[in-house]
Order: structure tokens, then sequence, then C-alpha cells
């Protein structure tokens, strides 16, 4: 998590906010069981932020989308960009930098950042999504311009070294490791913290050489992958190779199951990082998404391996929204703020695009040469007419997680427990037998929003808690998103809390604000068949006057995938355009 606009309370779920503080046994995070925890005190202040749910669901449900409808205002411009996250941004400073200023951006939210935008709580800034971009690797070539061009990033003796002032501070990672053998209160969890977050095997435990063989195992088969095939971020830039064609046609589970590797915390681990990049776990990716997350990045250090400079991350109080925010500087009146698309209708030498204003109510029709599709591959189906043929193909494949990212404010530190020290990143180790298909899945931890900050002494603080909803299956990924539709925000705040309490005991106390942001469709989960379909490989290719550019294209949701994407996108159109005659 992507590497993820204001909006007011919806009203008809303010006449259900009651419900979910009705009695003290709730649905328990994690495990599908209904216990009795610290209830969330009524004077806690909070509420849904975020995306415009009213506005997404209107255009879902066809408001505006009458064809014969006489628009109220047509506009021409040479190039229209649909979708205003990281890869129309993109692709708005790839026009510009080939000449190109006869453009707009519309998108139907009021803020541009897609999945990667930012919010503040009493002053303080925080994410509503992706929060980190590794240092790029030599593969990503577009981003690392780019950061250069801004002052994120320079080259050090031909490798590319962040600022201090970006890159995330120590500690980065630790993980709360349960403990049996303690005897705590009720409700509260036995454990430590260890510094990192892949659970060292205890020495005295009996499965403690399993463990550690197949760490090691695990880590010389990334490498052996990275070394066999073309793993690169961005996968973009990769030549797709039938070795990858078969690792992509199975699970990760699948494929983990056939090297022998099932030790418990290793299984663990691997699930967790799934959940973390591509919001489902092993059960549910393809095994070339789960060696991509780390052959392609950073590799797997078993315990006692060194760590270099390629697990360097750069980082902001309210994540990737800072870089978003720069990407939208200098737009100026082409970002067109709030404007639903309804319908794209490539002709022979044009493309007609209806808008619909969202705050007046007036329609607006574009005339455009070009049209860059920067919106997710689910909503491009439903707007293009007549769809694409690959399109029209690859649409029934597609499945989407939600996520819920919540941002807790506090009005002092939390009483730490034994081990590693806060860090930017914290995640507790939960294993729990198979989960019920109508379960939550296990939460993905916080990361400490105050943790860049330089100030002298400590004050409130702000953790970002961060659950995705992948699901068990397709009917639970329904689920899901409409519990988080219909549900008031109560309910869900008690559901974080439940998660946080039995590790901060202390915090249900000291909380004083609670915003949550909810994606229905956060990022596209890279299922087996995804990446190596060849109709993706169509989509990312001109489809006569329309340009998709998306990190749907690469069957995953990541920073440097969507902006290489945007790049490209707009280096093509610039190609047609400047070529003689």
């Amino acid at each position: 998590m992507s590497g993820l606009g204001r909006s007011t309370r919806r009203a008809w779920l303010g006449g259900a906010a009651a419900v979910g503080l009705a009695g003290c046994r709730r649905w328990s995070a994690g495990t599908g069981l209904a216990t009795a925890g610290p209830l969330l005190r009524p004077e806690v202040e909070g509420g849904w932020v975020g995306a415009h749910l009213d506005r997404g669901h209107a255009w879902r449900d066809g408001l505006g989308k009458s064809s014969s409808a006489t628009p109220d205002q047509t506009r021409r411009v040479h190039t229209l960009i649909v979708g205003a996250g990281v890869a129309g941004l993109s692709a708005a400073r790839g026009l510009q930098q080939v000449g190109i200023d006869d453009f707009a951006v519309l998108d139907l939210e009021d803020e541009a950042g897609g999945n990667s935008r930012g919010h503040s709580i009493h002053g303080l800034p925080c994410p509503l999504g992706a929060h980190y971009l590794p240092v790029p690797g030599p593969a990503a070539v577009e981003v690392a311009q780019w950061l250069e061009e801004i002052g994120v990033i320079r080259q050090v003796q031909g490798r590319w070294q962040g600022d201090e002032r970006y890159l995330c501070h120590s500690l980065q990672e630790r993980l709360f490791v349960p403990d049996v053998r303690q005897d705590y209160p009720p409700g509260v969890q036995a454990g430590h913290w260890q510094e990192g977050l892949l659970p060292m095997p205890m020495a005295e435990s009996p499965d403690a050489a399993k463990t550690q063989a197949q760490y090691q195992r695990f880590s010389q088969e990334v490498a052996h992958a990275a070394r066999q095939w073309p793993f690169a971020m961005p996968t973009a830039h990769a030549p797709w190779h039938p070795g990858l064609d078969a690792l992509d046609r199975q699970t990760f589970a699948q494929w983990l199951d056939a090297q022998g590797l099932d030790a418990t915390a290793l299984r663990w681990y691997l699930d967790y990082a799934c959940r973390d990049d591509y919001g489902a776990g092993i059960h549910q990716v393809s095994a070339w998404a789960g060696l991509q997350y780390f052959a392609s990045r950073h590799g797997f250090d078993a315990p006692g391996a060194s760590r270099g400079q390629h697990d360097a991350v750069l980082t902001w109080p309210q994540g990737n929204a800072w870089l978003t925010q720069r990407l939208a500087q200098g737009l100026g009146d082409r970002w067109q703020a709030g404007l639903m698309a309804t319908r794209i209708q490539p002709g022979r030498h044009e493309v007609q695009v209806d808008a619909l204003d969202t705050r007046s109510g007036r329609r607006v029709r574009w005339v455009v040469k070009k049209v860059v599709v920067a919106v997710p591959l689910f909503i491009a189906a439903r707007l293009i007419d007549p769809i694409p043929p690959a399109l029209k193909a690859l649409a029934p494949l597609l499945r989407y997680a939600p996520w819920l990212v919540s941002n807790l404010w506090l009005k002092e530190p939390l009483q730490d427990r034994p081990g590693a020290p806060m860090a930017w990143d914290n995640v507790r180790q939960l294993i729990t037998p198979q989960l019920p298909a109508n379960a939550q899945e296990p939460a993905l931890g916080y990361v400490n929003a105050r943790h860049q900050s330089l100030a002298p002494t400590p004050g409130p603080m702000l953790l970002t808690h961060y659950w995705a909803l992948g699901g068990q299956s397709p009917q639970a990924l329904a689920n899901h998103r409409q519990r988080l539709a219909r549900q008031p925000w109560q309910t869900w705040a008690q559901n974080v809390l439940d998660d946080l309490s039995p590790v901060h005991p202390d915090l249900p106390g000291k909380l004083g604000r609670i915003d949550l942001m909810r994606w229905g469709h956060a990022m596209v989960i890279p299922t087996p068949g995804l990446r190596g379909h060849p109709a993706l490989a169509a989509l990312a290719q001109p489809q006569g006057l329309l340009h998709f550019a998306h990190s749907d294209l690469s069957a995953y949701s990541v920073f440097e995938e969507a902006f290489t994407r945007g790049a490209f996108a707009a280096r093509a159109i610039g190609a047609k355009k400047n070529r003689p005659g």
C-alpha cells in the first residue's frame, strides 16, 4: 500500500450510528469470534473521511449516463486525462515534458492523488492510503528522474541515495511476538516487541531449526528466481517470460507447497507481506506476485544476513500524498475537480467524453484528440462505449481488495511493552486457523505518522492503522465491501480498538479522535493468470485514440508502476503528435 479529499459524514449513516455500540459483544478482529473488550468511549470524536462514497455509487448506479442528454457546455482540448491518481498526474507531467500543454485532468474527487491522498487531525498530517516509496532501483528510471528533479534523491557512486530529510528514521519496523507462557490480565496479550518483521525463532522452540532452515532456503529460492527470470520494479520495464507465466498460473501458496516451505512463521510472514502489498494473502495472489515482492526489490534476508541500502524507504507524515501534491502543482485550471466522467465514446478522429459536474449538476462534453484512461480497469470497462475487446476479455477476471485506513489521535504517548521501542511500522503477529468466510481479515498493524517528527518533546500521538480486506473468496470480498458501505463508523472504530487494545491496553483511554477512510476498490489483486493475460499486454498499447495508464496494467498497485504507466502514455501521445508529416 499503495503505496491510498475530504468529505462530510453521510446523513444515511448518521441514523444508524447507535447500532454499532449496542451491547458489549462484537465481531473480534482477526478471529471471527464474539468477544468483549474496551468499548469506544462516547466522547471520542471521529467519522468517515476521504473519498465521496455518494459520488462513486451515483456513478455506479448510472447517474448522468444518458447519451441523449444535451450538454450544458462543450469543451475542446488536445488530450483529456480521466483520473487524477498517480498515473494520471504522471501522464500530465509527461505531456508537458513532450510539449503538450493543451490538456485537462478530471476526477470525481475534489483532491488529486487517488489512493495516495493525505489527511490531518488537529493540524498533524497523516496518510489516507499509500505511505512510503522505496528508494528507486535501477529499473525505476522515470520515477528516479522525477525524484531527483524535486530534490528527494541524488546519485552517489552510481546508486540512488535518499535525502536524509525523507528517509525513514530508525527504528523502521518492529513485530509484537505473542508468548503463551506468560500470564497477563484478561484482554491483554502476553508478548514482546522485536526489531524487524520476520519472526525470530526461539532457540528452545521445537521447530526453531526447521524455521531457520526454511528461512535460508526461501532466501536462496528468491535469489535464484531473480537470476533466472526478469523480475523488475516496475514490471513495466521487464519483458514477460514463459518462466514468469508458469509462476503466474499458480497461487503463491501452491508454489510454497511444491517447495516444501511450510514453516508456520515463514508462512505467516509471507502471507502478511502479500496482504500488505496486494490486499490479499498467499492463497489468492499468484506465485509471480509473491516472488515479485522480494525478487524485484529487496530480496529476502534470512536472520543473520546483512541488510543494505536497498531496504531504504522514503516516507512523509502524510504518506505519499506529499508526492502527489507535488505532481499536481502547476496544473492550474487544467485540473478539473469534482467532474465525474460518465461515458467515453471513441470516434475515428476524435473522442467524445461526457462528464457531470458533481457540485453544480451541469453536464460537460469534452471533444478531444486523445484520452488517457487513468482509472482502474473495472471503471474503464463501464465508461468506454463500445468497450475494447481486450478490456471486455479482462473485465471478468478483475478482483479488487477493499481497505480500511484509520487515523487515531491519542492525547498522550502510549505506555510501551517490553522489547524494541516504537518504530515507524508496528505489526502484531497473529496466527489463527483458517478464517470463516465472513470473518474480518487479520489487520496489518499501524504506522506511527509522527515518526519523522523532529519535535524535541513528545506530544500527542497519531497512529495510522491499516486493514486489507481481501477476503477468502469473491463473495467474502463483496461482503467486506458492503459492510464498509453500510455499517456506521463507530462499528469499524470499535473493530480497530479490538485489534489494538490487546497489545496497547491503555490506547482506548487515550483516544481522542479516530478518522476512518474506506476504500471499496483500493487495489487490484494479482490473482493467478492476471499478469500474464494477453489482454493485459494488449491494453498496455494504444487502443486507437485511447491510451490506458494505470497500475492495473501491471496487475498490482504500487507508486512505481502507476507513475511509469502514466509516463509511457504521455510519451506515446507526444511521439504521435510530433511525428513529421
